[in-house]
């Protein structure tokens, strides 16, 4: 539902500058443009002989130019890595395995394998490279820039901001006399740039006044700039939980209202209308530290892959390695850490709603279905937090358990 708010309200691809796509999204599969490489290529330096030895040097072959082509046999040219391998050659003797006579022709025994790039040895012209969706990383960048791209067609990043709700909440020093610390100020925004989204100036605004035409002033403003709003706390129907009500006087349309999942329940997400005619979101964070996560990983992560022109996400299954309780009528997302060498899943301590020491241990949350417990072995899908832009995940998708890691051979 989320993932396809989101595909639905993304914006049009644009074609961008191949240095300014890092954190964009592929609108196109990358095809090559040539065949990878475009020509042969010395892989080492030596020299690019023809025929048997001794060969008479009759010029040089260099990186940037194309060099004129070996028509007898018994001719070598000097060559360096990189450089094109000039027509007519049949090998190319690597420099240190050579020797050179008192007249200057050149002896050695070529290595049977060529030691050149053979044209389209990583990729023929026209291959499909990526599909559409992907993100665009460094790697991504410079595999277009090998294949001829100055520009590709991308869906660029979404722009985030954050609304802290909550007269209680101190943004800096110790907590107390009634106090408590924001822990989700600083910590939202860098799940948000995680999972892609470029950060609105101001990233951040709050704590906001526990009143309904505050919080109406705040989302206004930052839905101005911002494709997406996430706020945190004020999602229930308390005597200071002014989001509904706010959310209320903008005109806004739920997509979700509230998730039968534990921790995080009061979750929402809504779509703005805006004068320009696109539609802007707001998801509505539990205050509960560990809850507004939960929120994050359920709703945020779809909606953002819609809105960015990528897959829908997918979850790997990981075996469980100890029981995690049930949540009667309700999903249960319980927190768990993941072993790389086993693949099992284990559920780290300190995980009630309010607390971050057991979300810090974790890698993402285990699903455990509605009027079910998690038994030792059980395959299960689990929700992860999100990497760094440019991590690639190691897990397989959901349906394909984790398997140990084998040594190599």
């Amino acid at each position: 539902m989320c993932f396809a708010a989101g595909r639905a309200a993304r914006r049009p691809a644009a074609q961008v500058p191949l240095p300014q796509t890092d954190g964009c999204t592929l609108a196109a599969p990358l095809t090559t443009l040539t065949d990878l490489p475009a020509f042969a290529t010395a892989s080492v330096d030596g020299w690019a002989v023809r025929g048997v030895p001794p060969w008479r040097v009759v010029g040089q072959a260099l990186a940037g130019g194309v060099p004129p082509a070996l028509t007898e046999d018994g001719t070598a040219m000097q060559i360096a890595t990189g450089a094109m391998v000039p027509a007519g050659a049949t090998s190319v003797l690597r420099i240190e395995e050579s020797s050179r006579d008192t007249d200057g022709r050149v002896s050695g025994a070529p290595r049977p394998q060529p030691e050149w790039r053979v044209p389209g040895e990583e990729a023929t012209v026209g291959e499909e490279l990526l599909p559409a969706g992907t993100p665009v990383d460094p790697g991504v960048i410079g595999l277009a820039a090998s294949c001829g791209y100055d520009s590709l067609p991308v869906h660029r990043q979404i722009r985030a901001a954050l609304l802290v709700f909550g007269d209680e909440l101190l943004t800096a020093g110790r907590p107390g006399a009634g106090r408590v610390r924001d822990a989700l100020g600083p910590a939202v925004p860098a799940w948000l740039h995680r999972y892609g989204c470029e950060l609105s100036p101001p990233a951040v605004t709050g704590p906001i006044a526990d009143t309904l035409d505050a919080h109406v002033d705040g989302l206004r403003t930052a839905l101005a700039d911002a494709d997406l709003v996430c706020t945190t706390g004020g999602t229930m129907h308390g005597p200071v939980d002014h989001l509904h009500p706010a959310l209320r006087e903008l005109g806004a349309e739920y997509v979700v209202n509230t998730v039968a999942v534990r921790p995080g329940f009061p979750m929402l997400l809504a779509r703005v209308g805006a004068s320009d005619g696109r539609q802007r979101f707001v998801a509505g964070l539990p205050g509960n530290p560990q809850s507004a996560i939960v929120a994050l990983v359920s709703l945020v992560a779809p909606l953002v892959a819609g809105l960015q022109g990528r897959q829908a996400p997918t979850l790997p299954r990981h075996r469980l390695g100890a029981p995690v309780p049930g949540r009667g009528d309700f999903t249960h997302l319980a927190l768990v850490r993941t072993d790389p060498l086993t693949g099992t899943a284990h559920p780290v301590p300190y995980t009630g709603s309010a607390m971050l020491r057991g979300l810090a241990a974790a890698a993402g949350f285990a699903v455990i279905p509605p009027g079910a417990t998690g038994v030792p072995g059980d395959e299960v899908c689990v929700v992860p937090l999100p990497l760094l832009p440019g991590e690639r995940p190691s897990a397989q998708l959901c349906g394909q358990p984790q398997r140990p890691a084998r040594e190599p051979r």
